[in-house]
């Protein structure tokens, strides 16, 4: 079942791809999905560890991101 949803997901990519072909030709639209997705995936795992700083963890309020409004 899992296999059938990463299939789907890769196909729904690789269709978005090919849309965007008449800027930019896509030889293999399915392996650029599936590159661009592993990508999206690595990076959102990543993104959730708690020890990505590199040894450091970060703690952020969003008043230390974005100017308060006046």
């Amino acid at each position: 079942m899992e296999q059938e949803g990463e299939e789907e997901r890769v196909a729904s990519r690789a269709a978005s791809l090919a849309a965007e072909e008449a800027e930019v030709p896509v030889d293999d639209p399915e392996a650029q999905a599936e590159a661009l997705l592993a990508d999206s995936d690595e990076r959102e795992e990543q993104a959730s560890e708690p020890d990505r700083g590199a040894g450091e963890i970060e703690h952020r309020h969003s008043e230390d991101t974005v100017e308060p409004p006046d």
